[in-house]
């Protein structure tokens, strides 16, 4: 960074300027004029060997100490795509229009005799947290296989469940880092910008909810949507060394109704923009969504609104 006292006067005014944000963060120029150097000197660094080095050097890190690569690396290729600095090349194949980064085609043999029951009959039910075991690829696999949006690697802090009966997969579930700006559920916890940016890492977002396709049961899956928010606080103490308060998600109104939510005490919020967080346009160029949320405590407004020292 010494060399940079050498630059003429007009580049100081560029330096001050903001040129990107991304989940909270804003890249100015003298952000860029870093990586381009951490680039240049690290020439034969991976992508993700990059991030790491950049969270190391900003000191970026989640609450449990572990480096944000993956919301760096978006961070980093956001500024790539924008023409601000020029990466190496992504070591992945791509599969048609879809990238494989970070996704695991994995292949998964369970046992898919037909479940027609009772969720009385069922019981007990097992509910794991499979984020880093030995059962997240069952997950991975099953959510690949039988969801209909496929599987993507979370982004940023999530975990992964796996629901059980008599040691049969009957469900999966996951939740990961909140979307920074919905405007209804913006409205309904009732913070300000400023204020959500700082405590955004205090709700989770599910992004994934399978009750796998051969399993026939009445009020299974808000059942066990009832049970994993009886506990997902705890889970996500565990693994991230703080809790959530608000749990969220959406339901594609051209597919579904959200019965399943309702019925396990979700409140509807309201329903997006079906613009998309980069929209330019302000035209629709998605499916509507139906946003639903769930308090994990009844003071979750005092603790989301409150600013943190």
């Amino acid at each position: 960074m010494g060399g940079l006292r050498s630059a003429p006067p007009t580049f100081w005014f560029y330096l001050m300027q903001a040129i990107i944000a991304y989940r909270g963060r804003c890249a100015t120029a003298d952000d860029v004029w870093f990586i381009r150097t951490l680039i240049e000197t690290h020439q034969g660094d991976s992508r993700r060997a990059l991030s790491i080095r950049l969270c190391l050097a900003w000191n970026w890190v989640q609450p449990n100490g572990h480096p944000r690569d993956m919301v760096c690396r978006g961070l980093l290729l956001s500024l790539h795509r924008a023409g601000h600095i020029v990466l190496p090349p992504a070591r992945v194949k791509c599969a048609g229009r879809r990238a494989v980064v970070g996704v695991r085609t994995i292949d998964v043999d369970v046992d898919r005799t037909p479940v027609v029951s009772t969720v009385k009959q069922l019981k007990p039910l097992e509910i794991l947290s499979v984020r880093r075991t030995e059962h997240e690829q069952l997950h991975d696999g099953l959510i690949a296989q039988h969801h209909y949006l496929g599987y993507t690697q979370p982004v940023g802090e999530h975990l992964k469940y796996v629901v059980l009966s008599r040691g049969r997969p009957i469900a999966c579930c996951t939740f990961s880092s909140s979307p920074r700006h919905i405007g209804c559920r913006d409205q309904f916890i009732g913070w300000d910008a400023s204020t959500r940016r700082a405590n955004i890492n205090l709700i989770a977002y599910n992004t994934r909810f399978l009750i796998l396709p051969w399993v026939d049961v009445k009020c299974l899956a808000s059942h066990v949507l009832s049970k994993i928010a009886d506990r997902i606080y705890a889970d996500w103490e565990a693994l991230y060394h703080h809790g959530i308060y608000f749990i969220e998600t959406f339901v594609d109104t051209e597919r579904f109704v959200g019965t399943c939510y309702k019925a396990a005490n979700w409140k509807y919020l309201g329903l997006t923009t079906g613009r998309g967080k980069d929209d330019l346009t302000h035209k629709v160029n998605r499916s509507i969504k139906a946003v639903w949320g769930y308090p994990l405590r009844t003071d979750f407004r005092e603790i989301l609104t409150r600013v943190h020292g």
